[in-house]
């Protein structure tokens, strides 16, 4: 299969199979008036349409672009896709002045959610996890990092896996799945949390390991939640399984999560709202990624992560949506990149750098996805405007135009192709 994408004002795309730091972050390579052309999933060239035509023939399809901007698929390295219920009440209380521990220590918050998760049947999770999916491809995201973390006992964090798994095998978007079982502590445990840590660690994780649903693991590091001490017993077991780490840290006070998430060589420390100085020493001079998580700051109305700061420290900084149903209830990449820069400071370069790949660079697949280059896969959008300033520039709106998944076009016009 192979597919031609021409007419383009510019192809903008970071470059590199690892993430940018510093003055790095900014540096797009922008191809003026240039094309794409993949080849079985992959893309075979990057350039001058005559050169195009000069090294190959027809392809056997063809995406006009029509003046728009070309950019990498958008990678999102923190999502929590798969829930049931709503938390609309929630986010009114927070309007009217209670904040989220608050509103957690009354029965809402996370375990609001897993009780209706309980609930549900994987037929019906399954089904809002697609609809989702397809919000998130039409916004321009092409894969994701999903996490379980709504079933808090054996039988629906295995259900909520199985539910990322055949999400997975139906949708053009990819996942890739982490267990997230130690995302709260559950009301059956709540007046006991070390009988909840002691059985994750010698059930519930080695169990799920053992199933293959998941090829990462994370913690919620916090206050009222899992400490610093629970959190290390829980990522030294996640170690021993073989998983991947990644770490809610230093989200609502500053507990010292992500200088832990170094010590264990995480892939990925997220939130960061609170990290202290030593927290952004550490990642600054590690291969964790600092997924900084914009939306959840806007929606809770709570300071930003110090992005800037992490950012001239030299830390590699990425992007996500957090999507969840109490903090941050978008699929929109675009949305994302908005708040980043105009909330957090990041220039439009750095934001398209920190997504997609440095957010490809936190699943440790940068040298997959992430940007348009020679034997990549061939994720691609295509916005609605000619170049990539656009996002930021025209907010509140979807820009995205078209959309390729692995050299195939899955969304054209702003359409779905199984909608067509």
């Amino acid at each position: 299969m192979s597919l031609l994408v021409r007419g383009a004002h510019q192809v903008a795309t970071p470059t590199g199979n690892g993430a940018r730091r510093g003055a790095e972050l900014a540096g797009l390579k922008v191809h003026p008036h240039a094309v794409v052309r993949c080849e079985n999933g992959r893309i075979a060239f990057v350039g001058d349409e005559d050169e195009h035509w000069r090294r190959y023939g027809e392809a056997e399809d063809t995406l006009e672009a029509d003046g728009g901007c070309v950019l990498p698929g958008f990678v999102d390295p923190h999502t929590h896709p798969v829930w049931a219920g709503s938390r609309e009440d929630e986010f009114d209380r927070r309007l009217r002045g209670e904040n989220y521990m608050d509103i957690a220590r009354s029965g809402g918050g996370i375990n609001s959610t897993v009780r209706a998760t309980r609930k549900a049947s994987a037929k019906e999770l399954l089904a809002a996890t697609l609809d989702r999916l397809d919000r998130f491809l039409t916004h321009g995201t092409t894969t994701i990092e999903a996490k379980s973390g709504y079933g808090l006992d054996y039988e629906t964090e295995l259900r909520i896996l199985e539910v990322i798994r055949d999400a997975d095998s139906a949708h053009p978007v990819d996942l890739h799945p982490t267990c997230l079982a130690a995302h709260e502590i559950p009301p059956e445990y709540r007046d006991d949390p070390e009988a909840w840590v002691q059985r994750l660690v010698d059930e519930i994780h080695p169990q799920i390991a053992r199933s293959g649903l998941a090829e990462a693991v994370d913690v919620f590091c916090e206050e009222g939640v899992f400490d610093l001490e629970q959190t290390r017993r829980l990522l030294a077991d996640a170690d021993d399984l073989g998983w991947r780490i990644h770490l809610h840290a230093d989200e609502l006070t500053p507990l010292g999560g992500a200088n832990l998430a170094v010590e264990f060589g995480a892939l990925s420390a997220d939130h960061l709202m609170c990290v202290t100085p030593e927290g952004v020493s550490a990642l600054a001079h590690s291969e964790t990624v600092a997924v900084l998580l914009p939306g959840t700051s806007f929606f809770l109305r709570s300071p930003w992560a110090p992005a800037r700061t992490l950012i001239d420290a030299g830390c590699a900084v990425a992007l996500a949506t957090d999507c969840n149903p109490g903090s941050s209830p978008t699929e929109s990449m675009p949305m994302i990149l908005a708040l980043a820069t105009l909330g957090m400071g990041l220039g439009v370069a750095e934001a398209l750098t920190a997504s997609p790949l440095n957010a490809a660079a936190a699943l440790g697949r940068a040298d997959e996805i992430g940007s348009i280059e020679e034997g990549k896969s061939a994720d691609l959008l295509v916005l609605d405007a000619p170049t990539y300033h656009h996002l930021v520039y025209h907010f509140g709106v979807n820009p995205i135009r078209h959309v390729v998944k692995g050299g195939r076009v899955v969304v054209r016009d702003g359409r779905l192709r199984s909608q067509e």
